[in-house]
């Protein structure tokens, strides 16, 4: 079985999200694991010098992008045990930013066609494309409608993870011919219409073979209007080949009794320097050193998806508990402001760091005492993942991988790892913290909480044998149907 994996970006080449940890961490896993596997991505610019430097070229050719006829150059680079394929267009990807202008629609249709088109060019051969996200939406599209007749082409088949629905590639309908030539009939609504534009997502939604979300809840939540983003219907119509695979995390970079950005390392037998670490966070922030009071944290994105306005709605209530707050993120200015303000008005109990600093972010990891995710939603979630590998215990709501990866503690049976609430609201929230501070007051109780939550194997191994299992699924099927 061979399998190419084709992404807008990848660690640690190129990384704006969550998307960027998937692409590095899981065709590693499955390189592992035995499968025959490449990844695609666009050579941005931001790339660094040094790893450009190591790349060959592979090849050349001229991809059509509407009316135009572009240069094209795939670079080859073996990095820890896989191959990456570069698609070379400085046109298009010699820019400081992955995402965000005016011509990304032309920017990636360009990149689904030199995927496509670079199949004639290099000497692999897949069995199965594996597409992420709106970036590469068209690709299983364009495989389907204008490319399968073609020699070589005829047997591929196509995998779609879907990482946010959110955010699908809407275009105008204009671009149906002006970016790919394709045919008046396709804007339609059992095709690429979308509410008077097209979308990308939708072109993959529609063609892919199968279709995968980061988590279990997830698949089952965007089939319902509420968090379908509009697509809930065809996704209901898809749903036989729908299936939720939770993420993993990558579990030598976060691992306590190894992180070279911890001031003591630690394990889950032997928690002392936890709080060696915590002291450390209080001091490097200039927070009052206090042992017994629990530190609340958070490391995320400050916009509404990530539960932030429920934080604003009853910070006050919560900064009067015996806590200690820490930010770190950046976002909507809105909220940026909001705690800069609660940082001068309670500097001895919260501290905001706008910004990101990966580090500091360890840090903040192995010396909170609870992590804070109280998202609006949230297809999968890393942090809450991370804070369990450290010992640090999540509260979150239970939406998408949140839902599945944290089981709220039951103090009568000792089972838990965690706090949850449901409803979206500012209160529930409130209290499900309360209820957790509680516990933390229980030294015997919150130590075997830490532990229960520690114990957690969200490795990617699992996900990759869940991964594997889907494509020869697929590659049975394409045997029975040959």
């Amino acid at each position: 079985m061979k399998l190419l994996f084709a992404v807008s970006e990848c660690v640690p080449f190129a990384k704006s999200g969550g998307l960027a940890d998937v692409a590095g961490a899981l065709p590693r896993e499955l390189v592992r694991q035995g499968v025959d596997l490449r990844v695609i991505m666009p050579k941005y610019g931001s790339i660094e010098t040094n790893i450009k430097a190591r790349m060959q070229k592979k090849a050349e050719y001229t991809v059509e992008v509407g009316w135009r006829k572009q240069y094209c150059g795939i670079e080859e680079l073996e990095f820890q045990g896989v191959t990456y394929y570069f698609v070379d267009n400085e046109f298009y990807f010699m820019r400081e930013e992955l995402y965000g202008y005016f011509d990304d629609g032309e920017r990636f249709a360009f990149f689904c066609k030199a995927v496509l088109d670079s199949l004639s060019h290099i000497d692999f051969q897949p069995d199965i494309i594996h597409c992420h996200d709106w970036h590469t939406g068209m690709i299983p599209f364009l495989l389907r409608m204008e490319y399968q007749e073609k020699k070589g082409y005829e047997l591929i088949q196509t995998v779609f993870t879907i990482h946010n629905l959110l955010f699908q590639g809407i275009m105008p309908r204009e671009s149906l011919r002006e970016l790919f030539g394709l045919q008046e009939k396709y804007d339609h609504v059992d095709y690429l219409e979308f509410y008077g534009c097209i979308s990308f997502m939708k072109g993959a939604i529609v063609a892919a073979d199968k279709i995968t979300t980061v988590s279990p809840t997830y698949k089952s939540e965007i089939q319902t209007s509420v968090y379908g983003e509009k697509l809930h219907e065809l996704l209901q119509s898809r749903s036989c080949d729908l299936v939720g695979i939770l993420n993993g995390i990558d579990m030598e970079l976060y691992n306590p009794e190894k992180d070279p950005s911890l001031f003591k390392n630690y394990s889950w037998k032997a928690l002392t320097n936890k709080r060696v670490n915590k002291e450390h966070l209080q001091e490097r922030l200039g927070l009052p050193i206090k042992a017994k009071t629990p530190i609340i944290a958070m490391v995320t994105r400050l916009t509404e998806q990530k539960g932030i306005d429920l934080v604003k709605h009853v910070f006050h209530e919560l900064i009067a508990e015996d806590i200690q707050f820490i930010i770190l993120g950046s976002g909507d200015d809105e909220y940026e402001h909001f705690f800069r303000q609660m940082e001068a008005a309670y500097p001895n109990k919260c501290k905001a760091y706008i910004g990101f600093d990966e580090g500091l972010a360890h840090e903040v990891y192995a010396g909170a005492d609870l992590f804070l995710m109280p998202s609006r939603f949230e297809p999968c979630g890393l942090g809450q993942m991370i804070a369990m590998r450290y010992g640090t215990v999540p509260i979150v709501r239970e939406t998408g991988g949140l839902n599945d990866t944290v089981n709220s503690f039951n103090e009568l049976s000792g089972q838990g790892n965690g706090f949850s609430f449901s409803q979206y609201n500012a209160h529930d929230m409130l209290f499900t913290i309360e209820r957790a501070l509680s516990f933390y007051r229980d030294d015997a109780c919150w130590i075997n909480i830490v532990q229960n939550a520690m114990a957690m194997d969200y490795s990617w191994a699992q996900s990759a044998v869940k991964y594997k299992h889907l494509y020869c699924s697929l590659k049975d099927c394409m045997i029975l149907n040959g």
